[in-house]
Order: structure tokens, then sequence, then C-alpha cells
């Protein structure tokens, strides 16, 4: 800043000078550079707002905090209560068939791809229920059991980062509000209309979970060595169509 300043005053005295010598075209090209000083040092002191991220990584964000598979709603109230709160439904309608176009053009040229959760039934892909490529192929398989013991590890991953945010200052109402509305769906975790609070929920959570989590987990990667086996990479991300569903 301090360079800018000088050179603009520099500049000032220059064409002052040559502007009394009458040279009009180094007058002209100073104050031309002078305009160009100007900006930058403008631009130093308002720099403009940084671009907001794609909306993928949004949803890589909430993803990686639930840490299962999730649908569009939950996806998007994660964003609103912990981050920037910019992912609409509207926004989520294509973005899997964009993941897919990508990698089927381009294989594995990203780091993760936003994919599919996959019916244990069919292998075909779960309506409107997103996961990550990177996580391990029977987590992202869809029994029986999984929708309860995704929403007892999703609650649970909640009430662990509202601890840390709480323990760090931070008291976010909205990450509150979620935890409160999850935690409505598990015997023991609310104890009475207030905020839900993160160690009762994780400990309601934990004793359910513990029922039904060995029993989806086998169920889990028994499909998903039977989907390693019979179907391609791209369907193992994207899911099997139905024709292909029929005879795997």
């Amino acid at each position: 800043m301090d360079g800018l300043e000088e050179r603009m005053l520099t500049l000032r005295r220059e064409i002052r000078v040559a502007s009394a010598a009458g040279d009009h075209a180094r007058v002209r090209s100073l104050r031309a550079e002078l305009r160009q000083v100007e900006r930058t040092w403008e631009e130093a002191i308002n720099p403009p707002p940084a671009p907001p991220a794609p909306v993928r990584e949004h949803v890589h964000q909430a993803l990686t905090l639930l840490g299962v598979p999730a649908a569009a709603k939950t996806i998007v109230a994660v964003d609103e209560s912990f981050f920037s709160g910019t992912i609409t439904n509207a926004k989520l309608t294509s973005l899997r068939r964009d993941e897919e176009r990508s990698f089927r053009s381009s294989p594995n040229s990203r780091p993760y791809y936003l994919c599919a959760a996959l019916s244990a039934e069919r292998l075909s892909p779960v309506r409107g229920v997103l996961a990550v490529s990177t996580w391990p192929l029977h987590r992202r398989i869809i029994g029986p059991l999984s929708p309860r013991t995704d929403l007892l590890t999703s609650t649970i991953r909640i009430a662990e980062h509202l601890q840390r945010l709480t323990r760090a200052g931070e008291s976010p109402l909205g990450g509150f509000r979620l935890l409160t509305a999850m935690a409505q769906n598990i015997p023991g975790a609310v104890a009475d209309f207030g905020p839900a609070d993160p160690d009762r929920v994780i400990t309601a959570a934990r004793a359910e979970l513990a029922v039904h989590e060995e029993k989806d987990q086998q169920h889990r990667k028994a499909v998903a060595e039977r989907a390693a086996s019979q179907l391609a990479e791209v369907n193992q991300l994207f899911g099997a169509g139905l024709r292909t569903a029929s005879t795997a």
C-alpha cells in the first residue's frame, strides 16, 4: 500500500511538470498509468468478494458432516444450519445426473463424485439420496435397517459437531434446532420441549444403534460384495438400470 501511494504522488508531480512543459503525449501516458495504479490501490483497499463455492462442494461438505447417505432435504437443512445455506432443492435436482455425465466422459478425473445410494434389493439408485464416491461401497447400500441406522449415525455426528462448536465458544441456534428435530425420532433423546442436549442425544442414539448396527452392516457388506462382482464401476457409483438390476 505504501508503495502504491508513493507512486501515485510521484505520477501526479510528473503530470504537473509535463503539463507545464506542454508535453501532452507524456501527460496522457502518465495519467493512464496513474489510473491503473489508483485501480490497484482501490482493489487492495476493497478486495472483491470471493466467488461462492460450487454447489457440489457445499453438498460434499454437508455429506461429510453427516457421514451417511442423505436425502436432499437433510442436505439442505445441514447446509442452512452450519454452513452458507446456499443449497436449494432445485440446485440438487440435476446434480447427480451431472456427476454421472462427468464420470462417464472422464472417469475418475475428480477427487470425488456425488453419487447415488444403492438399494440393496435391485442395486438401483435410491431416488433423491446422495452419497460420496470415496466412501466404501457397503456404506452406500441401503437395506431394510439402513434408514434407521443412518438416522442414528447422522444424529450422533451432528451432536458431536455441536459439542466441538460449543467448546470453541460457538452456539449455532440453527444447529441445535436441527439436532432437536432429528432427536425427536429417537426414544429418550429429548427430555422436554427445549433444545436437545448433545450428550443426552448421543447416549440415546448409541443405545439404539447398538441394537441394529451389526445386522445392518452384515447385510450391507454382503450386498456390496455382490455389487462389486456384478456391476461396472460406473454402476457401482450411480446404480444399475432396471434391466441390469433384474439380473443382478
